[in-house]
């Protein structure tokens, strides 16, 4: 079949080119674009109709010359081959080898764009995940299969925590086959540069699949790169039965793209400029983690992203908390105290704590003590600031204990090192020495057999 081959292009934005006359385009259909200098561009069609198909350019626009470009359509959506071989491999945006080695060749070949699971096909993430880092073990457990975002801030170390669990996480109950597929969108040369350096030297890389689009690259592969990555993790979860941890990274650049398109095709701008559609749009990449009945493997999603100014009600963590499982919030008042990992456990949630703990699968005691911990904590910021008013004379016994409960719950709980991978069970002990600095009447969240059975009380 002879492909046509178009010079009908009116119009280019720094991220779209326009045509006229194109027959029996489709959506999401590849094409290439011929530039008068011979340069050849990939483009994707977002939208198209009788009188005009939109292109999206994965590259730069700039001085194309409308009359001399030719655009031709290769009848086939954006599809990535998958095979053993992309383990241990380092891909761009485009899913183009970028590690000097040689293109991954199979006749698998699958539409990045994924397919919807059937939900009555969908089971329920029930297996704890052990990070090693005890403000995510104890207070908000990761579960297999579930979608938990990291929210953090310019600045802050969420890169040194999305390490440390790709590092040490694994699952208690089970010994399977375990890979993480790393997405870097729109992330510096320095990111870039510390995670290949962490991968590498914690040996993880040889279970690793990582995909990176840089900040000066074009801004159109932070649009495909997710994709990519996804149907990376779905091969080696449900065709080879891994468990899968896959992390997005940063999630706020991906959405920057977003807008980027949608101020080009002149859409009506919703909440702060971006599109009206990044809610469904965000929910096709975070629904594709989970597990299926009958299989064995599982995709465990942690994305993580950078909230403009520290605003958790900005439209992209606010939309990402409706579709996500909870989150993991970092803290720039610990971190500015050097407290690492900064993660702020009272605003932090795992709305699937509760399927991943207790007897079967971590220990009888994690619920009540987490409830007890959490309560505990609380209280003491409350002494806190009531100290600004009333000074600390006037606290009365009991304000000073779980003021001091407070400190030492920040400076023994939530702080580690970024090299410590703590056990379940540590974790937990941790939590019990500190319950023993309040007295044993405020214990009012757990049974008073548990309390007998761990207690630290003398």
């Amino acid at each position: 079949m002879v492909k046509v081959e178009y010079k009908t292009v009116q119009t280019v934005t720094n991220v779209l080119l326009f045509l006229n006359g194109v027959k029996e385009a489709s959506y999401g259909e590849l094409a290439e674009i011929e530039l008068d200098d011979g340069r050849r561009l990939n483009g994707q069609v977002l939208s198209t109709n009788e009188e005009v198909t939109v292109l999206q350019v994965f590259g730069e626009t700039s001085g194309m010359d409308t009359k001399n470009t030719k655009v031709k359509f290769s009848g086939t959506t954006f599809k990535f081959p998958v095979s053993d071989e992309i383990v241990g491999r380092v891909f761009d945006g485009m899913g183009r080898p970028r590690d000097d080695g040689a293109p991954v060749y199979s006749d698998d070949k699958r539409d990045i764009n994924g397919s919807p699971i059937n939900p009555y096909a969908r089971e329920e993430p029930s297996e704890f995940i052990q990070t090693g880092i005890s403000a995510i073990d104890g207070m908000n457990t990761l579960v297999r299969g579930q979608k938990l975002p990291i929210f953090s801030g310019s600045g802050l170390a969420h890169n040194k925590l999305a390490a440390q669990i790709v590092e040490q996480s694994k699952v208690l109950s089970k010994k399977e086959n375990f890979y993480i597929v790393f997405g870097g969108i729109g992330i510096n040369s320095e990111d870039a540069n510390f995670f290949m350096g962490q991968f590498k030297n914690s040996g993880a890389m040889d279970r690793s699949v990582v995909f990176l689009n840089l900040a000066a690259e074009p801004s159109m592969e932070r649009i495909i790169l997710p994709r990519l990555a996804l149907t990376a993790a779905e091969y080696l979860a449900f065709d080879k039965g891994a468990h899968v941890i896959v992390i997005l990274l940063d999630m706020t650049n991906y959405c920057e793209a977003l807008r980027e398109i949608s101020a080009a095709r002149d859409e009506v701008p919703g909440r702060r400029g971006y599109p009206g559609y990044m809610y469904s749009d965000l929910a096709s990449i975070f629904e594709r983690a989970g597990k299926i009945k009958g299989k064995v493997g599982s995709i465990t999603q942690i994305p993580v992203l950078t909230m403009p100014s520290d605003d958790i009600t900005h439209p992209i963590p606010d939309l990402t908390g409706y579709i996500t499982e909870g989150q993991i919030v970092i803290s720039r008042s610990l971190d500015k105290v050097g407290i690492y990992p900064s993660i702020d456990v009272l605003v932090s949630l795992s709305r699937l704590m509760n399927q991943g703990i207790g007897k079967d699968q971590t220990r009888e005691d994690h619920k009540s003590l987490s409830d007890q911990l959490y309560a505990a904590y609380a209280q003491g910021k409350q002494v806190r600031s009531l100290i600004e008013i009333v000074g600390e004379d006037a606290l009365s016994d009991s304000d000073k204990k779980y003021l001091k409960f407070a400190d030492e719950f920040e400076r023994r709980f939530i702080n580690q090192d970024f090299s410590e991978n703590r056990k379940i069970n540590e974790t937990l002990d941790i939590g019990w020495d500190l319950l023993s600095i309040l007295d044993k009447s405020e214990m009012k969240r757990i049974k008073p057999e548990l309390i007998e059975k761990y207690g630290k009380w003398k």
